[in-house]
């Protein structure tokens, strides 16, 4: 077997840190992970970064971002691995520097998406220009056989009594009816 075949084939492991934080030791400054957890990971050495990322997802319950420490380096230069390229080049540092060594990594949790709270009322989040500006939304109550709607809105029917909404079987209409 050749020394090609052989690095493809081995197995690699990570071990990993998520949930806590990196910090400087009370006594000489130096920097270590504390609280969380940290788990060891073996994995073949061919997988890919989208198989490692499902991985780590399953042993921590939600979607990190990968950041490695290099095998020459402190946690303070922690390296971004986001495609294949770059989970290979981390992989062939240790395999250079000592390739028996675990591959240190912290998973970051993602940022979470701005929560966008509902209207107040059904219609304040269309503008309808018959509508003024200075007056309170009129009360209304909202029909559909498809309650509730997964869409975006797409424009008003020609009564002006609908709402035409696009889903990703096509279009649905939502009856307003103002009270």
């Amino acid at each position: 077997m050749s020394q090609t075949e052989n690095s493809t084939s081995k197995t690699v492991k990570f071990l990993y840190s998520y949930g806590g934080k990196i910090v400087p030791r009370p006594t000489d400054g130096e920097l270590r992970y504390a609280g969380g957890s940290t788990r060891v990971l073996a994995v073949d050495r061919s997988i890919s970064y989208a198989e490692l990322l499902v991985k780590f997802v399953e042993s921590c319950g939600s979607s990190m971002i990968l950041k490695c420490k290099l095998p020459t380096e402190d946690l303070d230069v922690l390296v971004s691995v986001k495609s294949d390229e770059e989970l290979d080049i981390v992989m062939k540092a240790y395999e250079r520097v000592s390739p028996e060594s675990k591959i240190r990594a912290v998973l970051f949790p993602m940022k979470s998406v701005k929560k966008i709270s509902a209207p107040s009322s059904p219609v304040s989040c269309f503008d309808f220009p018959s509508i003024s500006k200075r007056n309170p939304p009129p009360q209304c109550r909202i029909s559909s056989a498809a309650y509730p709607v997964v869409g975006y809105p797409r424009g008003l029917s020609s009564d002006l009594h609908s709402i035409v909404v696009g889903t990703k079987r096509g279009k649905t209409q939502v009856s307003i009816f103002f009270l």
